[in-house]
């Protein structure tokens, strides 16, 4: 392994050290409702089983930060789940996908590839989205290797962001 990417591994382990809040756990609690239920021919997909008490979260921009740019870097990871590449099946891992100005899709289903809901397959944990000025949500979901959400889905709590 190279020394670029050990170093990598450990700023990201040390990153979520350091942002561990604790509604991670409150919001996979209030899915335990979801069923992991075999998917029909062109219905709901079967979706991959996750820990209850993993969860992602948005290091930044805070909620409630007002920015002063449209060029935004939005930087995220998980807690006590791991990260891979769309198409790498895994237990316990899956892939980010970016939430904006919308809410949570259908959780049986192929996360929307959109211009709402930004795919990052390449296990990325960080992006640059241009914003125009207003009032902005952003939430993070995992999807599995098939880009489907787990169960109880892997999500991080709904920021707000105001662009000026």
């Amino acid at each position: 392994m190279s020394m670029t990417r050990r170093i990598a591994l450990v700023s990201a382990a040390l990153t979520a050290a350091l942002f561990a809040f604790p509604f991670g756990p409150a919001l996979a609690q209030e899915a335990q409702g979801e069923g992991n239920v075999p998917a029909p021919a062109g219905g709901p997909r079967p979706r991959k089983p996750a820990p209850r008490d993993a969860y992602c979260y948005i290091g930044w921009p805070n909620d409630g930060q007002v920015l002063h740019t449209h060029h935004i870097k939005v930087w995220f990871g998980t807690r006590n789940f791991g990260v891979a590449p769309a198409g790498v099946d895994k237990p316990n891992t899956g892939h980010h996908h970016l939430l904006i100005d919308t809410g949570l899709p259908p959780l049986d289903q192929e996360i929307p590839n959109d211009k709402n809901h930004l795919h990052f397959g390449g296990g990325q944990t960080e992006t640059f989205i241009d914003l125009p000025s207003g009032k902005h949500t952003l939430q993070l979901l995992m999807g599995d290797a098939d880009h489907v959400p787990h169960d109880p889905p892997v999500m991080s709590k709904k920021i707000t962001i105001h662009v000026e």
